[in-house]
């Protein structure tokens, strides 16, 4: 049956001018589980794959060991868990079991030592094996992925992994701790798998305890599966970019664009969070008069309910007016999400710039950004923008830190609006 999800569709503008050429219009497709669902609740099939390497020594271990025993103490006895350490060697600390005796998982935990250098492969592999023990189709599959360091060697295996995880509907949290990962390798293994990315900052035990949390908290909120969203398109209508807008924003590459229509995945929704994409269009020329640009729709499963192929549309009309008033009237919600996603856009060719040695054009995208950010009251990642530009006109390059900061922070922008 319909209606476990709402799809509401918004436009930067309710009216567009008539002209006699192209122009460009904003569609904001949102996706939300009902009331109808928001009781359910799946059981998890959860693995955590921890790095304990001789640089995760002090601080690094205390706090991941915490965070890990906080993740089991938040999962119930139809939850099973995993658990597996790796350095350059790999070690199943807790084989796939029900999280019905979290003291004995946390006292398995409390244990682990740093020693060795790092294989990721390794570890993803054993943690893999053991979610796949568990793999039946009412529950939810995640991988919980912690390293503090770079790989060597066995990249190219860890996106193998991560591709097997997507076929297999496993998806990969890959958290990065401190400074000296490689961002592009976490990214791409949680982007493979279906799930997504995070920079844990050194020296602040509350945000890993608060990371580890919430990645239960939110799998445990799992409602919908296998999600997907189709923007099908009227004649000469054509898409520009699409980005992903929440719960993180992230471009999306044009696999996803065809002349015809827009497909993206969206995965697994939960009962607590809005999943929305933000697609560019080129309308063509238009008579006053109101026309059907395009069509939205949502194919979606409730396992919990035993649906599947379920849908949900919403048509995408556009009025075209000779009344220059009306048609200079927009739609504020939507032109801050755009507004947000520029600023993340510029930090992003920024960062590209800077990698090739284009400073001068890395600085200036970086200056660019922060001018968003300050207008978006992002003072913190405003100053970092402002910063890491410095360094780069004191031919210092750019650090690790900030870096880092402006890369996984900007992503999160589109979260902060319930806060306004």
């Amino acid at each position: 049956m319909a209606g476990e999800l709402t799809l509401h569709v918004q436009t930067n503008k309710a009216s567009f001018p008539v002209t006699g050429g192209q122009q460009v219009a904003y569609v904001l497709m949102e996706v939300r589980a009902t009331e109808a669902i928001a009781h359910m609740k799946m059981p998890l099939n959860f693995g955590l794959v921890l790095d304990h390497s001789g640089s995760m020594e002090g601080p690094k271990l205390r706090n991941m060991k915490a965070a890990a025993k906080l993740a089991i103490q938040q999962m119930g006895a139809q939850d099973l868990v995993s658990v597996v350490i790796f350095d350059d060697n790999v070690k199943v600390l807790a084989p796939r079991q029900a999280a019905s005796n979290p003291g004995a998982l946390t006292a398995l935990i409390e244990k682990i030592t740093a020693a060795g250098g790092t294989k990721i492969s390794l570890g993803l592999r054993a943690g893999l094996d053991e979610l796949r023990k568990g793999l039946e189709g009412q529950r939810v599959n995640r991988l919980l992925l912690l390293t503090d360091g770079e790989t060597f060697g066995d990249e190219s295996k860890c996106l193998a992994l991560a591709q097997e995880a997507g076929r297999q509907q496993i998806a990969i949290t890959a958290l990065g701790l401190g400074n000296d990962w490689n961002a592009e390798l976490l990214d791409q293994i949680a982007g493979a798998s279906g799930g997504g990315s995070d920079f844990v900052p050194e020296g602040k035990p509350d945000v890993i305890l608060q990371t580890f949390q919430q990645q239960v908290l939110a799998a445990q909120a799992t409602v919908v599966r296998n999600a997907q969203l189709v923007l099908r398109l009227a004649a000469q209508v054509l898409p520009r970019t699409v980005w992903r807008a929440a719960p993180l924003i992230e471009k999306l590459d044009h696999r996803v664009l065809s002349d015809r229509d827009v497909q993206v995945a969206l995965g697994d929704l939960n009962r607590d969070q809005t999943q929305s994409v933000l697609v560019e269009l080129l309308l063509p020329p238009r008579q006053a008069g109101t026309y059907r640009v395009a069509q939205a729709e949502v194919i979606y499963d409730v396992p919990g309910l035993h649906l599947s192929g379920e849908r949900e549309r919403s048509d995408v009309l556009l009025s075209f007016t000779s009344d220059l008033a009306q048609a200079q009237q927009s739609n504020p919600y939507v032109l801050n999400i755009v507004e947000r996603v520029t600023a993340h856009k510029l930090q992003t060719k920024a960062l590209e710039e800077a990698a090739v040695g284009n400073i001068v054009a890395a600085t200036q995208k970086l200056r660019a950004a922060a001018t968003r950010l300050l207008e978006l009251g992002e003072d913190e990642l405003a100053h970092t923008a402002e910063t890491e530009a410095q360094r780069l006109e004191r031919g210092e390059g750019m650090s690790a830190a900030g870096t880092k900061k402006l890369r996984y922070e900007t992503r999160k922008l589109t979260q902060k609006l319930d806060d306004l």
